[in-house]
């Protein structure tokens, strides 16, 4: 069982960093990713007149705060966890849409908008009848993200730093996210890393595993993800040679479950089936919300990829990335 001495004297379970995106979800049919030449299940950037052109055209989409970290942090604030999130917007309408959203669950966000330079960041979300996203990203200002936006008194007071990956294409992110793990460290708090996406990790590779072994004490990934890191032919291979690089390290599998590593321990964590899937949009991010609230609640690391599991089996019986329920309610389902 993980020890956590700085659980009596931190105010703020989690702060995530990553960026500020709004999310905007809509249904298509397989022709229509065909037709625009997207291959279904990937992340593919665009530049603002991409993004504009496609927005204007999108009907009846759901919109809501997203990206990676903020998921994971609201997920945090529904389970009743106090929780915050550093990341930046524009001065527009979409950043309006964006601080209302992540403001409404009960997460802390107080990043100052800008008035200047790319306009928030979006991500239009193709959801396919088999409930598979493709997903066309804008990261506009959110990726400008600089030291000078920390609230660094809100990172002194979590008791995880929680990073997002896909942060890490940018200097200034980079230097921002340096800066707050250093912070966190001293102030007694644990960092947290998130590798977002196998395209991310093939970026920054060896930039990525500096990171993990310098700063990261409880790490996410997903199958792919960690192959792609360590270059491997398996996953086993893969588990091999990430263990015992950070004190925890969560590998996610959708349908298949999940691996939890402690030390040298390993532990197979079964997915649970709360309904149709309807769009997976969110699942990761929702299990590592899950996992980190129940970590900093002080629980085992099985109850954590438990509650983990549980919270990403709800979120993909539904468009979106948020909660529809009381998610305390399914903890009772474990106890």
């Amino acid at each position: 069982m993980h020890q956590k001495k700085w659980l009596e004297n931190k105010t703020i379970d989690v702060i995530g960093i990553g960026n500020a995106i709004v999310d905007v979800l809509v249904h298509v049919e397989d022709s229509f990713l065909e037709k625009h030449g997207y291959k279904k299940g990937t992340m593919t950037l665009i530049n603002d007149q991409q993004a504009k052109e496609l927005y204007s055209n999108i009907k009846n989409g759901l919109e809501t705060s997203g990206g990676s970290a903020a998921n994971s942090i609201t997920g945090i604030s529904q389970l009743g966890g106090r929780a915050g999130f550093i990341g930046r917007t524009r001065n527009d309408n979409l950043g309006k849409v964006f601080t209302s959203d992540i403001c409404n669950t009960g997460t802390i966000f107080n990043t100052p908008s800008v008035d200047k330079g790319p306009s928030t960041g979006r991500c239009m979300i193709f959801v396919s009848p088999d409930a598979e996203r493709t997903m066309c990203t804008y990261l506009g200002s959110s990726v400008l993200l600089d030291p000078e936006d920390l609230d660094l008194s809100l990172v002194k007071e979590s008791k995880v730093l929680y990073l997002e990956g896909y942060l890490w294409d940018n200097d200034s992110a980079k230097r921002a996210f340096i800066k707050a793990a250093e912070i966190s460290k001293k102030s007694g708090g644990e960092v947290a890393l998130s590798l977002s996406d196998s395209f991310c990790v093939n970026r920054h590779k060896e930039s990525f595993k500096d990171l993990i072994n310098g700063y990261i004490d409880i790490l996410f990934a997903n199958e792919e993800e960690i192959i792609s890191l360590y270059d491997t032919s398996n996953l086993d291979e893969a588990l091999n040679i990430l263990r015992g690089k950070c004190k925890i390290s969560v590998i996610t599998m959708g349908e298949k479950g999940s691996y939890l590593l402690e030390d040298r321990d390993q532990w197979k964590i079964s997915s649970y089936k709360l309904g149709e899937t309807i769009d997976t949009t969110g699942a990761g991010d929702m299990y590592a919300g899950g996992f980190l609230y129940a970590y900093t609640k002080g629980d085992d690391i099985i109850t954590c990829g438990k509650i983990g599991s549980l919270c990403a089996a709800h979120v993909v019986t539904h468009l979106g990335p948020r909660a529809k329920i009381k998610l305390n309610n399914l903890i009772d389902l474990i106890i």
